[in-house]
């Protein structure tokens, strides 16, 4: 069955991708970004979508990126996923965990089009997720969190055993940041034919959250 990615360039959504590069039935054609009406970041992750652009590169996977506001999100996201369905393509791939009101508008909206939602790390402990995203060899830093919750020091910090001791250390943090919390870049691991190369650049203060510029490396 050929696939597309739901694409944020963050852990979850690479997990989701490695794992289903791992079923012999699906074949990943895709990756689908949603990005700001400007075209310049991730409507997600606030990440840059030239970033994006070359994660898919070193992956050789095509990225298909949509702009969009948050009022006309469902409307873009259906209308691009319905040109995937012309194409034959029958299945979506996404990386909720376990908010059920995700789930729902991912069936809701796949049922809507007629392609058939997979979900393969539904209901999975955080823990796990993360020993096994680290035990894959993804490599990931944080470049968003919540200022309320983490500081800009968490910013550019690795996805590894340290960065989980840290976490659990705090009170009310889900581990793998699924209230929002903090959002991650995967720059390699399995799913990439070699590292994507940036340089950390600025820490910034917006709306409550701290956001890490990347740069591309030259």
């Amino acid at each position: 069955m050929k696939a597309f990615v739901c694409w944020s360039g963050g852990k979850e959504s690479s997990l989701s991708l490695y794992k289903a590069t791992q079923n012999p039935d699906v074949e990943v054609v895709y990756l689908l970004n949603m990005i700001s009406e400007d075209g310049k970041r991730s409507r997600s992750h606030g990440v840059s979508s030239n970033l994006l652009k070359v994660q898919a590169e070193v992956m050789g996977i095509p990225i298909i990126q949509r702009r969009t506001t948050w009022e006309i999100y469902e409307e873009e996201f259906k209308r691009v996923i319905s040109d995937f369905k012309k194409e034959g393509i029958q299945v979506g791939v996404f990386g909720d965990i376990d908010l059920q009101e995700h789930r729902d508008w991912v069936e809701r909206v796949c049922k809507e089009v007629g392609i058939k939602p997979i979900l393969p790390l539904w209901k999975r402990k955080r823990k796990e997720l993360l020993e096994e995203f680290i035990q894959a060899s993804f490599k990931a830093i944080v470049v968003a969190t919540q200022a309320d919750f983490l500081g800009k020091e968490w910013l550019g910090r690795q996805i590894n055993e340290e960065f989980v001791r840290g976490l659990k250390a705090l009170v009310d943090i889900d581990l793998c940041g699924e209230n929002g919390e903090y959002h991650t870049f995967v720059y390699g691991g399995p799913i990439f034919k070699k590292p994507v190369e940036f340089i950390m650049d600025k820490k910034i203060l917006e709306n409550k959250h701290w956001f890490l510029k990347l740069k591309l490396y030259y």
